[in-house]
């Protein structure tokens, strides 16, 4: 299968061969570490899989540094 990959500012595309290709591996966060997805049993490549992917809207409010506790109370008092 051959495909052809856009490039910007008019520059020739590349044509690669299946056998000029690289299998790209991916790796995914599991219960705090991460692993390899092809590690996983067939079941959880399935969930894998299924997951859903969705990105957040902005709010609109700059976003608060963490602040651990008694710092906030000295911030304000100053």
């Amino acid at each position: 299968m051959q495909q052809k990959m856009q490039q910007s500012h008019n520059e020739p595309a590349i044509v690669l061969r299946d056998e000029e290709r690289t299998r790209c591996e991916v790796w995914t966060r599991v219960m705090g570490y991460h692993r390899p997805v092809s590690a996983f049993n067939r079941g959880k490549q399935a969930e894998h899989q299924e997951r859903v992917y969705f990105q957040e809207q902005a709010t609109g409010r700059p976003a608060q540094p963490s602040m651990r506790q008694g710092e906030q109370v000295r911030r304000e008092a100053a």
